[in-house]
Protein backbone atom coordinates (compact mmCIF):
# COMPACT_ATOMS: atom_id res chain seq x y z
CA UNK A 1 0.00 0.00 0.00
CA UNK A 2 1.60 3.21 -1.25
CA UNK A 3 2.53 5.80 1.59
CA UNK A 4 0.61 8.95 2.44
CA UNK A 5 2.43 11.88 0.56
CA UNK A 6 3.01 14.61 3.35
CA UNK A 7 2.86 18.25 2.75
CA UNK A 8 5.24 20.09 4.72
CA UNK A 9 5.95 23.82 5.32
CA UNK A 10 9.06 24.57 7.33
CA UNK A 11 7.97 27.99 9.49
CA UNK A 12 11.01 29.30 11.45
CA UNK A 13 9.45 30.94 15.08
CA UNK A 14 10.70 33.17 17.59
CA UNK A 15 9.21 32.23 20.91
CA UNK A 16 10.07 35.99 21.89
CA UNK A 17 10.30 37.30 25.30
CA UNK A 18 8.34 37.50 28.48
CA UNK A 19 5.27 35.49 28.08
CA UNK A 20 6.39 34.70 24.61
CA UNK A 21 7.76 31.16 24.89
CA UNK A 22 4.05 30.27 26.61
CA UNK A 23 1.97 31.93 24.36
CA UNK A 24 4.03 30.33 21.50
CA UNK A 25 3.49 27.14 22.75
CA UNK A 26 -0.48 27.60 23.41
CA UNK A 27 -0.36 28.77 19.31
CA UNK A 28 1.66 26.21 17.96
CA UNK A 29 -0.83 23.28 20.00
CA UNK A 30 -3.47 25.08 18.53
CA UNK A 31 -2.15 25.24 14.91
CA UNK A 32 -1.00 21.87 14.62
CA UNK A 33 -4.19 19.84 16.14
CA UNK A 34 -6.01 21.94 13.22
CA UNK A 35 -3.94 20.81 10.87
CA UNK A 36 -3.94 17.43 11.17
CA UNK A 37 -7.82 17.75 11.99
CA UNK A 38 -7.91 19.40 8.86
CA UNK A 39 -5.73 17.50 6.67
CA UNK A 40 -5.81 14.07 8.30
CA UNK A 41 -2.18 14.25 8.65
CA UNK A 42 -1.76 14.89 4.98
CA UNK A 43 -0.26 18.48 5.93
CA UNK A 44 1.99 19.67 8.48
CA UNK A 45 3.76 22.52 10.02
CA UNK A 46 7.74 21.52 10.48
CA UNK A 47 9.10 24.05 13.39
CA UNK A 48 12.77 25.40 13.40
CA UNK A 49 13.57 28.06 16.81
CA UNK A 50 15.62 31.07 16.55
CA UNK A 51 16.68 33.83 19.33
CA UNK A 52 15.70 36.90 19.18
CA UNK A 53 15.22 39.95 21.57
CA UNK A 54 16.20 40.21 25.49
CA UNK A 55 16.36 36.32 26.07
CA UNK A 56 19.02 36.20 22.63
CA UNK A 57 21.00 39.28 23.92
CA UNK A 58 21.60 37.42 27.50
CA UNK A 59 22.46 34.17 26.16
CA UNK A 60 24.46 35.41 23.24
CA UNK A 61 25.09 39.25 23.40
CA UNK A 62 23.00 40.13 20.32
CA UNK A 63 19.39 41.36 20.30
CA UNK A 64 18.92 39.77 16.74
CA UNK A 65 21.11 36.92 16.19
CA UNK A 66 22.74 36.57 12.25
CA UNK A 67 21.50 33.19 12.54
CA UNK A 68 17.62 34.16 13.04
CA UNK A 69 17.95 37.12 10.52
CA UNK A 70 19.38 34.73 7.76
CA UNK A 71 16.46 31.87 8.38
CA UNK A 72 13.66 34.55 8.02
CA UNK A 73 15.13 35.63 4.69
CA UNK A 74 15.93 32.46 4.09
CA UNK A 75 11.75 31.20 4.82
CA UNK A 76 9.26 32.55 2.73
CA UNK A 77 6.49 32.76 6.10
CA UNK A 78 7.99 33.03 9.90
CA UNK A 79 6.31 33.04 12.98
CA UNK A 80 7.18 35.08 16.48
CA UNK A 81 6.24 35.70 19.64
CA UNK A 82 6.31 39.52 21.49
CA UNK A 83 9.84 40.94 21.91
CA UNK A 84 11.45 43.39 24.33
CA UNK A 85 13.09 46.20 22.46
CA UNK A 86 16.22 47.56 24.41
CA UNK A 87 15.81 50.31 26.49
CA UNK A 88 18.94 53.39 26.63
CA UNK A 89 20.83 51.16 23.41
CA UNK A 90 20.99 48.61 20.77
CA UNK A 91 18.88 48.21 17.89
CA UNK A 92 15.90 51.16 18.23
CA UNK A 93 13.12 48.96 17.54
CA UNK A 94 13.33 45.18 16.79
CA UNK A 95 10.27 45.02 15.45
CA UNK A 96 11.18 48.10 13.19
CA UNK A 97 14.36 46.70 11.87
CA UNK A 98 12.53 43.28 10.93
CA UNK A 99 9.47 45.14 9.04
CA UNK A 100 12.51 47.37 6.70
CA UNK A 101 15.04 44.28 6.21
CA UNK A 102 12.48 42.27 4.99
CA UNK A 103 10.92 45.25 3.27
CA UNK A 104 7.71 43.85 4.66
CA UNK A 105 5.44 46.73 3.34
CA UNK A 106 2.11 45.76 5.05
CA UNK A 107 1.55 45.91 8.36
CA UNK A 108 -2.00 43.62 8.67
CA UNK A 109 -4.33 44.25 11.55
CA UNK A 110 -7.49 42.47 12.19
CA UNK A 111 -10.19 43.42 14.23
CA UNK A 112 -13.08 41.00 14.42
CA UNK A 113 -15.57 40.72 17.75
CA UNK A 114 -16.49 37.23 18.83
CA UNK A 115 -19.53 37.66 20.50
CA UNK A 116 -19.04 37.13 23.98
CA UNK A 117 -16.01 39.18 24.02
CA UNK A 118 -15.93 43.10 26.14
CA UNK A 119 -16.30 45.72 24.11
CA UNK A 120 -16.77 49.62 24.90
CA UNK A 121 -18.80 49.66 22.20
CA UNK A 122 -23.17 48.55 23.41
CA UNK A 123 -23.61 46.78 19.86
CA UNK A 124 -20.29 45.53 18.65
CA UNK A 125 -21.93 42.72 16.41
CA UNK A 126 -20.85 42.71 12.96
CA UNK A 127 -17.33 44.54 13.44
CA UNK A 128 -14.75 42.97 11.54
CA UNK A 129 -12.18 45.69 10.25
CA UNK A 130 -9.34 44.88 8.28
CA UNK A 131 -6.23 47.35 8.35
CA UNK A 132 -3.86 47.75 6.13
CA UNK A 133 -1.09 49.76 7.54
CA UNK A 134 2.13 51.40 5.56
CA UNK A 135 4.79 49.80 7.11
CA UNK A 136 8.44 51.06 5.97
CA UNK A 137 7.82 54.87 5.39
CA UNK A 138 6.60 57.87 7.29
CA UNK A 139 7.83 58.16 10.66
CA UNK A 140 9.23 54.26 10.68
CA UNK A 141 12.10 55.88 8.33
CA UNK A 142 13.08 57.69 12.13
CA UNK A 143 14.82 60.80 11.10
CA UNK A 144 14.71 62.66 13.83
CA UNK A 145 16.89 65.33 15.13
CA UNK A 146 16.78 66.37 18.78
CA UNK A 147 16.70 70.38 19.86
CA UNK A 148 20.05 72.33 20.49
CA UNK A 149 22.19 68.70 19.17
CA UNK A 150 25.19 69.58 16.34
CA UNK A 151 22.99 67.84 13.88
CA UNK A 152 19.73 69.94 14.57
CA UNK A 153 21.52 73.08 14.48
CA UNK A 154 23.63 72.20 10.76
CA UNK A 155 19.94 70.92 9.50
CA UNK A 156 18.30 74.09 10.65
CA UNK A 157 21.54 76.34 8.84
CA UNK A 158 20.83 74.08 5.66
CA UNK A 159 17.13 74.26 5.86
CA UNK A 160 17.43 78.16 6.90
CA UNK A 161 19.74 79.05 3.21
CA UNK A 162 17.70 76.95 1.21
CA UNK A 163 14.29 77.85 2.43
CA UNK A 164 13.95 81.16 4.34
CA UNK A 165 10.31 81.97 4.36
CA UNK A 166 9.68 77.89 5.23
CA UNK A 167 12.54 78.72 7.88
CA UNK A 168 10.49 81.66 9.14
CA UNK A 169 7.70 79.97 9.88
CA UNK A 170 9.74 77.42 12.70
CA UNK A 171 8.65 78.95 16.21
CA UNK A 172 11.56 78.95 18.20
CA UNK A 173 13.56 76.89 16.13
CA UNK A 174 16.78 76.70 17.92
CA UNK A 175 13.87 75.07 20.43
CA UNK A 176 12.69 72.64 18.04
CA UNK A 177 12.86 69.19 17.19
CA UNK A 178 12.93 67.94 13.56
CA UNK A 179 11.22 65.06 12.11
CA UNK A 180 10.85 64.02 8.22
CA UNK A 181 8.09 62.50 7.36
CA UNK A 182 8.76 60.83 3.72
CA UNK A 183 5.64 59.39 1.97
CA UNK A 184 6.38 58.08 -1.19
CA UNK A 185 4.19 57.50 -4.51
CA UNK A 186 6.06 53.75 -4.99
CA UNK A 187 5.09 52.84 -1.18
CA UNK A 188 1.75 54.28 -0.75
CA UNK A 189 0.60 52.44 -4.29
CA UNK A 190 2.07 49.17 -3.39
CA UNK A 191 0.37 49.31 -0.20
CA UNK A 192 -3.25 49.97 -1.18
CA UNK A 193 -3.19 47.65 -4.36
CA UNK A 194 -2.39 45.12 -1.34
CA UNK A 195 -5.68 46.46 0.11
CA UNK A 196 -7.26 46.63 -2.95
CA UNK A 197 -6.76 43.06 -3.98
CA UNK A 198 -7.34 41.38 -0.33
CA UNK A 199 -10.67 43.27 -0.54
CA UNK A 200 -11.50 41.71 -3.81
CA UNK A 201 -10.04 38.26 -2.70
CA UNK A 202 -12.26 38.63 0.57
CA UNK A 203 -15.08 39.65 -0.98
CA UNK A 204 -15.37 42.87 0.90
CA UNK A 205 -17.78 46.35 -0.10
CA UNK A 206 -16.05 48.79 0.88
CA UNK A 207 -12.26 50.07 0.86
CA UNK A 208 -11.54 53.04 2.93
CA UNK A 209 -8.16 55.18 1.91
CA UNK A 210 -7.61 57.19 5.36
CA UNK A 211 -5.48 60.00 5.50
CA UNK A 212 -4.52 63.66 6.76
CA UNK A 213 -4.13 65.25 3.55
CA UNK A 214 -6.63 68.31 4.52
CA UNK A 215 -3.41 69.72 6.40
CA UNK A 216 -0.75 67.64 4.87
CA UNK A 217 -1.15 68.11 1.51
CA UNK A 218 1.98 66.64 -0.13
CA UNK A 219 2.58 63.53 2.27
CA UNK A 220 -1.04 62.47 2.96
CA UNK A 221 -2.78 63.92 0.59
CA UNK A 222 -0.88 62.48 -1.87
CA UNK A 223 -1.26 59.12 0.27
CA UNK A 224 -4.91 59.63 -1.09
CA UNK A 225 -4.39 60.63 -4.51
CA UNK A 226 -1.95 57.91 -5.68
CA UNK A 227 -4.51 55.39 -3.80
CA UNK A 228 -6.98 56.39 -6.20
CA UNK A 229 -5.03 56.66 -9.57
CA UNK A 230 -4.20 52.81 -8.33
CA UNK A 231 -7.67 51.72 -8.19
CA UNK A 232 -9.13 53.58 -11.39
CA UNK A 233 -5.82 52.27 -13.70
CA UNK A 234 -5.22 48.93 -12.35
CA UNK A 235 -8.65 47.91 -10.98
CA UNK A 236 -10.61 49.87 -13.30
CA UNK A 237 -13.09 47.13 -14.11
CA UNK A 238 -13.31 46.37 -10.41
CA UNK A 239 -13.80 49.25 -8.47
CA UNK A 240 -15.33 52.01 -8.30
CA UNK A 241 -14.31 55.32 -6.40
CA UNK A 242 -15.40 58.73 -4.51
CA UNK A 243 -13.26 60.43 -7.07
CA UNK A 244 -15.11 58.76 -9.88
CA UNK A 245 -18.79 59.79 -8.16
CA UNK A 246 -17.33 63.24 -7.63
CA UNK A 247 -16.47 63.79 -11.48
CA UNK A 248 -19.51 62.27 -12.64
CA UNK A 249 -22.15 64.26 -10.27
CA UNK A 250 -19.68 67.75 -11.20
CA UNK A 251 -20.33 66.76 -15.29
CA UNK A 252 -23.77 65.34 -15.39
CA UNK A 253 -25.05 65.94 -12.17
CA UNK A 254 -25.46 64.59 -9.10
CA UNK A 255 -28.48 62.16 -9.93
CA UNK A 256 -26.43 60.23 -12.71
CA UNK A 257 -23.49 60.12 -9.83
CA UNK A 258 -25.55 58.02 -7.71
CA UNK A 259 -27.19 55.96 -10.70
CA UNK A 260 -23.66 55.07 -11.57
CA UNK A 261 -22.50 54.36 -7.90
CA UNK A 262 -25.98 51.91 -7.63
CA UNK A 263 -24.93 49.94 -10.85
CA UNK A 264 -21.21 49.81 -9.77
CA UNK A 265 -22.32 48.49 -6.41
CA UNK A 266 -24.94 46.03 -8.20
CA UNK A 267 -22.20 44.63 -10.25
CA UNK A 268 -20.20 43.70 -6.74
CA UNK A 269 -17.50 46.48 -7.84
CA UNK A 270 -15.59 47.53 -4.84
CA UNK A 271 -16.92 50.99 -3.63
CA UNK A 272 -13.46 52.72 -2.65
CA UNK A 273 -13.49 56.40 -0.88
CA UNK A 274 -11.48 58.12 1.45
CA UNK A 275 -12.08 59.69 4.82
CA UNK A 276 -9.96 62.19 6.87
CA UNK A 277 -7.98 60.41 9.82
CA UNK A 278 -10.05 61.91 12.86
CA UNK A 279 -13.11 61.18 11.00
CA UNK A 280 -12.30 57.71 10.82
CA UNK A 281 -11.84 57.83 14.87
CA UNK A 282 -15.04 59.76 15.21
CA UNK A 283 -17.04 56.97 12.84
CA UNK A 284 -14.95 53.91 14.82
CA UNK A 285 -16.83 55.19 17.60
CA UNK A 286 -20.55 55.56 16.50
CA UNK A 287 -21.06 53.16 13.92
CA UNK A 288 -17.11 50.68 13.39
CA UNK A 289 -19.46 48.46 10.70
CA UNK A 290 -19.47 50.60 8.24
CA UNK A 291 -15.88 49.48 7.83
CA UNK A 292 -14.66 46.86 5.71
CA UNK A 293 -11.23 47.47 5.48
CA UNK A 294 -8.80 50.57 5.73
CA UNK A 295 -5.29 51.45 3.87
CA UNK A 296 -3.61 53.90 5.44
CA UNK A 297 -0.17 55.50 6.72
CA UNK A 298 1.95 54.45 8.99
CA UNK A 299 1.27 56.72 11.92
CA UNK A 300 -2.13 56.50 11.44
CA UNK A 301 -2.55 53.43 10.90
CA UNK A 302 -0.85 52.88 14.57
CA UNK A 303 -3.26 54.66 16.17
CA UNK A 304 -6.17 53.12 13.82
CA UNK A 305 -5.79 49.82 14.64
CA UNK A 306 -5.35 49.66 18.46
CA UNK A 307 -8.42 52.03 18.19
CA UNK A 308 -10.20 49.41 16.34
CA UNK A 309 -8.92 46.58 18.60
CA UNK A 310 -10.42 47.93 21.73
CA UNK A 311 -13.45 48.06 20.14
CA UNK A 312 -13.37 44.26 19.45
CA UNK A 313 -11.61 43.16 23.00
CA UNK A 314 -8.56 44.71 22.96
CA UNK A 315 -4.88 44.09 21.93
CA UNK A 316 -4.99 40.41 23.66
CA UNK A 317 -7.02 39.23 20.99
CA UNK A 318 -6.66 40.90 17.53
CA UNK A 319 -3.99 39.60 15.33
CA UNK A 320 -1.19 40.85 13.05
CA UNK A 321 1.30 40.48 10.16
CA UNK A 322 3.66 41.79 8.07
CA UNK A 323 4.18 41.13 4.49
CA UNK A 324 5.32 42.02 1.40
CA UNK A 325 3.02 40.70 -0.95
CA UNK A 326 5.58 40.95 -3.68
CA UNK A 327 7.65 38.11 -2.83
CA UNK A 328 5.76 36.75 -0.17
CA UNK A 329 7.58 37.56 2.67
CA UNK A 330 5.88 37.00 5.79
CA UNK A 331 6.05 37.26 9.79
CA UNK A 332 2.85 37.07 11.37
CA UNK A 333 3.03 38.03 15.10
CA UNK A 334 1.18 38.83 18.32
CA UNK A 335 -0.35 42.28 18.68
CA UNK A 336 0.96 43.04 22.02
CA UNK A 337 4.39 43.29 24.00
CA UNK A 338 6.02 40.94 25.99
CA UNK A 339 4.34 41.33 29.11
CA UNK A 340 7.48 40.34 31.45
CA UNK A 341 5.80 41.04 34.43
CA UNK A 342 3.38 37.87 33.60
CA UNK A 343 5.76 35.98 32.11
CA UNK A 344 5.86 32.10 34.07
CA UNK A 345 2.26 32.53 35.58
CA UNK A 346 0.74 30.80 33.25
CA UNK A 347 -2.23 33.14 32.86
CA UNK A 348 -1.68 35.19 29.41
CA UNK A 349 -3.56 35.06 26.94
CA UNK A 350 -2.58 33.31 23.59
CA UNK A 351 -5.46 34.73 21.27
CA UNK A 352 -3.81 37.03 19.84
CA UNK A 353 -0.70 34.42 18.17
CA UNK A 354 -3.30 31.75 17.98
CA UNK A 355 -5.57 34.04 15.35
CA UNK A 356 -2.31 35.31 13.51
CA UNK A 357 -1.89 31.76 13.16
CA UNK A 358 -4.96 31.58 11.18
CA UNK A 359 -4.05 34.24 9.14
CA UNK A 360 -0.85 32.35 8.28
CA UNK A 361 -2.28 29.35 7.31
CA UNK A 362 -4.82 31.29 5.01
CA UNK A 363 -1.89 33.15 3.60
CA UNK A 364 -0.35 29.36 2.93
CA UNK A 365 -3.64 28.47 1.46
CA UNK A 366 -4.48 26.39 3.98
CA UNK A 367 -8.00 27.29 4.52
CA UNK A 368 -9.72 24.61 5.67
CA UNK A 369 -7.47 24.26 9.00
CA UNK A 370 -7.96 28.15 9.08
CA UNK A 371 -11.50 27.90 9.44
CA UNK A 372 -11.21 25.51 12.44
CA UNK A 373 -8.59 27.76 14.08
CA UNK A 374 -12.07 30.34 13.91
CA UNK A 375 -14.31 28.12 14.86
CA UNK A 376 -12.53 26.69 18.04
CA UNK A 377 -12.02 30.31 19.19
CA UNK A 378 -15.84 30.99 18.78
CA UNK A 379 -16.94 28.14 20.53
CA UNK A 380 -14.74 28.57 23.29
CA UNK A 381 -15.67 32.21 24.03
CA UNK A 382 -19.19 31.46 23.65
CA UNK A 383 -18.87 28.74 26.14
CA UNK A 384 -18.12 31.60 28.12
CA UNK A 385 -14.09 30.39 29.04
CA UNK A 386 -11.47 33.10 28.49
CA UNK A 387 -8.01 34.09 30.34
CA UNK A 388 -7.85 36.29 32.81
CA UNK A 389 -7.74 39.43 31.34
CA UNK A 390 -10.87 38.85 29.49
CA UNK A 391 -12.63 37.40 33.11
CA UNK A 392 -11.90 40.73 34.38
CA UNK A 393 -14.13 42.74 32.26
CA UNK A 394 -16.81 39.80 31.62
CA UNK A 395 -19.03 38.52 34.40
CA UNK A 396 -20.01 34.65 34.73
CA UNK A 397 -17.29 33.36 33.01
CA UNK A 398 -14.58 30.77 33.16
CA UNK A 399 -10.95 31.98 33.87
CA UNK A 400 -8.45 29.85 32.13
CA UNK A 401 -4.78 29.67 32.47
CA UNK A 402 -3.33 29.85 28.61
CA UNK A 403 -2.49 26.32 28.25
CA UNK A 404 -6.04 25.50 29.63
CA UNK A 405 -7.08 27.65 27.15
CA UNK A 406 -5.80 26.59 24.11
CA UNK A 407 -6.84 23.07 25.02
CA UNK A 408 -10.39 24.32 25.53
CA UNK A 409 -9.70 25.68 21.56
CA UNK A 410 -8.96 22.91 20.40
CA UNK A 411 -11.46 20.40 22.20
CA UNK A 412 -14.33 22.40 20.94
CA UNK A 413 -12.74 22.19 16.94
Amino acid sequence: MEATQVSKVTIPFIPGDGIGPEIMAAAQKVLDHTVQTAYCGSKRLNWLEFPAGKSAFEATGEWLPVETLAALKGHKVSFKGPLTTPVGGGIRSLNVFLRQELDLYVCLRQARWFKGLPSPHRNPQGIDITIFRENTEDIYIGIEYQAGTPEQRRWLESFKQSQPDDYAKLPNPEECGIGIKPVSKRGSQRLVKAALQWALDNHKQRLTLAHKGNIMKFTEGAFRTWGYELAESEFKEKTFTRRQFQEIGTSQGQDAAKAAQQQALSDCKLWVDDVIADVVFEQLITTPQQFDVIATTNLNGDYISDAAASLAGGVGISPGANINYETGTAVFEANHGSAEELAGKGVANPSSLILSGEMMLRFLGWHEAADLVRQGITETIRARKVTFDLARQIEGVQALGTQEFAQAVIDYI
